[in-house]
């Protein structure tokens, strides 16, 4: 592994290389998905202008007065679209409100579809503008993103080319800006985000404003991870976690405070949470249940379990 604590791909290998580069890349992400649960990615074909774009309205969204901010809040929508302000999500095993703010952009889908009812429509922010378009272009970019490494993973584990094409598509996929605002004062106990696992297949994030990010490796130490900047990490989320009773590994990971000198110094940080569409069915795919590894969970669909963890974490009553 290099240094940033967790290893590297080059997505362009997969995208548009020859079959023996396509291989040595479903390798290398399967094998850091199985090992480590968390991967580099370069050459991601997500635009720079555009991260930099959403990041510049991001901080000028967070930076309008709380009353303003607020007007966003979808009562109801248990944090899924629309602002969610300071102190209401906590992980899963504490009680005590991580210390960040955040806005979260969902799924849109044609008026006519099926699944327009579980899709509410994303509000437009008037006094930031930008940051609603450029949000939805980068979900966009982030989807396609995705799209490309779930197929990789689906090689990896013998499931052909397509296995999550149609369980993605329209998916309940959500983009969140999180703000961690400058720490005031000694925090109770809580820092910017408590050890947590993602809900959701894959999660991609491009490169935050200011460290803090850490994994726990095998042998229970906490790792920095320093991407680059032009990369994104990417690392498995609860539900992949569980289609593969534990082969492909979901690893707790947490955002840290920074030292004293920097508590004037805020972070942002862009997170994409790639869910599939609420009726895929997560029962444990039969080749990963073996007698090393046995079965370790009861069927359940992806809507399911985003219902109960978002009530294990706050945001759902």
């Amino acid at each position: 592994m290099k240094e940033k604590g967790i290893p590297t791909v080059d997505l362009s290998q997969f995208v548009n290389g020859d079959a023996a580069q396509r291989s040595a890349f479903v390798e290398a992400l399967g094998k850091a998905f199985h090992e480590v649960g968390f991967v580099a990615v370069v050459n991601h074909g997500i635009p720079k202008n555009l991260v930099d774009g959403f990041y510049a309205a991001s901080k000028a969204f967070f930076a309008q007065p709380v009353e303003v901010k607020r007007q966003y809040e979808v009562a109801g929508a248990a944090g899924q679209r629309g602002y969610t302000s300071f102190g209401k999500e906590h992980a899963k095993q504490s009680n005590v409100a991580d210390l960040k703010e955040f806005y979260q952009i969902g799924q849109e889908v044609p008026a006519d579809h099926p699944a327009k009812a579980e899709y509410p429509d994303n509000a437009q922010v008037r006094e930031v503008p930008e940051f609603s378009d450029l949000g939805r272009d980068l979900y966009r970019a982030f989807e396609k993103a995705g799209g490309q490494l779930l197929e990789a993973i689906s090689i990896h584990l013998n499931l052909g080319t397509d296995y999550f094409k149609d369980k993605i598509r329209h998916g309940n996929s959500i983009l969140r800006s999180i703000h961690y605002p400058p720490i005031t004062q000694e925090p109770a106990s809580a820092i910017r985000a408590e050890q947590h696992e993602d809900i959701n297949l894959i999660t991609l994030l491009v490169g935050a404003s200011a460290g803090g990010l850490q994994v726990l490796n095998t042998k229970d130490e906490w790792v920095s991870v320093l991407p680059e900047a032009d990369e994104i990490v990417i690392n498995v989320g609860d539900m992949l976690q569980r289609l593969t009773n534990n082969y492909l590994k979901s690893t707790t990971h947490r955002v840290v405070n920074p030292p004293r000198e920097e508590w004037h110094l805020p972070r942002l940080s862009i997170p994409f949470f790639l869910h599939p569409v609420s009726n895929m069915d997560l029962s444990c795919l039969p080749a990963c249940v073996t007698a090393d590894n046995p079965l370790h969970y009861a069927p359940i669909t992806a809507g399911e379990y985003l219902d109960e963890r978002l009530r294990e974490i706050g945001l759902k009553k």
